[in-house]
């Protein structure tokens, strides 16, 4: 017998050292870790598999959102390389990314955007140096 596909809402975000977690949003219970997204889902698919009696496993189609990984003015800051202070100039004068959310705690950024801000602005002032 054939059973239908199940599917899973996943959520996936990059954790430290590029690694990745995942989750099943209906058994947040069941997590999964692993060197890239693909293998996080891989191990994901054999947590679920293990959770479940055999009659309920697979096989599943993945739903998968990727969380992004957010900044606020201290991670910008360390991305730059600056203070936080320097962050808050650059700011308040219009020069830096706008954020994705202003929340009461403060302005939060997606680091993919500082990142590339940041690598825009050391090229910039590396050719500067060396004109």
């Amino acid at each position: 017998m054939i059973r239908d596909q199940m599917e899973v809402r996943v959520q996936v975000r990059e954790i430290e050292h590029g690694r990745w977690e995942a989750r099943a949003e209906t058994r947040p219970e069941v997590r999964a870790s692993g060197a890239s997204r693909e293998r996080c889902l891989g191990a994901l698919r054999r947590a679920l598999d293990r959770s479940l009696p055999a009659s309920k496993r697979g096989p599943y189609t993945f739903v998968v959102e990727v969380v992004p990984v957010l900044a606020g003015v201290a991670e910008a800051a360390e991305v730059m390389g600056w203070d936080k202070r320097r962050v808050v100039t650059y700011i308040d004068r219009g020069r830096f990314p706008e954020p994705v959310q202003s929340l009461a705690s403060g302005r939060v950024w997606l680091r993919a955007d500082v990142e590339a801000f940041a690598a825009q602005w050391w090229a910039r002032h590396e050719r500067r140096r060396n004109a």
